[in-house]
């Protein structure tokens, strides 16, 4: 929820050069509107293949990056080696929780000693290949987060939400947090967005009917402690740290949270 840049600059063909450039160069003197309509259809050229070079991401994916938004997924692939650092052992059975949670899986089962499970929040019709095994084989699945998670208390050591949650209203945070805390064993992480940040429209992205509700951080604090979830000081002061050393600022709120015991 690791994503690679499209680079539409790079060499094509032995030229070196983007499509329809030496065309347009040809044809400037002969006919400006021509030069004008090529340079458009090479634009929109590109946009197509920018797109058709992503990878085989799904389509949420390709909806972040229009909108401008920032993933908070993406950001949970950035921030694994602080997470280890701050969690240590605890870092050695993970669930993920957010979209495109597949990607994150995918480069934590990477890490050594490390296993990992994620749930999609999203339908997952439009999953690459790699994803699609990684639903095959149990280790990714999809489920509806406003309601209880299919595991037992404890199941993991760590919990990882990011991006899902900005789409919940109190009601169903209610319910969704206490779950995150209540199938971990070490503590529960949150990725959220700041407020003024873009996020991918509703109609393209969420199935939960509802805008992406962008909060500060001091009210997601009143509602941890509303809800009688606390902080992990620990945990959030190694991460402080560790992100300090690695000159690592994160794009997107984190939150350190303890499990239920």
């Amino acid at each position: 929820m690791s994503r690679r840049p499209v680079n539409p600059a790079r060499r094509i063909g032995d030229g070196g050069s983007i499509p329809f450039v030496g065309v347009v160069q040809s044809k400037a003197r002969s006919s400006p509107l021509l030069s004008i309509g090529l340079v458009l259809v090479g634009a929109i050229l590109l946009v197509c293949y920018a797109f058709s070079g992503s990878g085989g991401r799904s389509s949420k994916e390709a909806v972040i990056k229009l909108e401008g938004g920032a993933s908070c997924t993406f950001e949970v692939q950035r921030a694994i080696p602080i997470l280890k650092k701050a969690y240590g052992d605890s870092m050695k059975k993970v669930l993920h929780v957010g979209p495109d949670t597949c990607s994150v899986v995918s480069k934590l089962l990477k890490e050594e000693d490390t296993e990992a499970w994620g749930v999609e929040p999203f339908d997952l019709e439009d999953a690459d290949a790699n994803c699609k095994s990684l639903v095959s084989k149990g280790i990714v699945r999809a489920a509806d987060i406003k309601f209880s998670l299919p595991y037992r208390p404890k199941s993991f050591s760590l919990v990882i939400a990011s991006d899902a949650l900005d789409y919940l209203s109190p009601k169903y945070l209610n319910k969704t947090l206490p779950e995150l805390a209540r199938v971990s064993a070490d503590g529960v992480v949150i990725f959220t967005g700041y407020p003024g940040q873009h996020k991918a429209k509703v109609a393209e992205l969420s199935k939960f009917g509802r805008p992406a509700k962008l909060r500060s951080s001091s009210w997601w604090i009143r509602y941890f402690v509303q809800t009688s979830l606390e902080e992990n000081e620990v945990a959030s002061k190694k991460f402080e740290q560790a992100a300090l050393k690695k000159s690592y600022t994160p794009a997107c709120q984190v939150f350190h949270l303890k499990s239920y015991h």
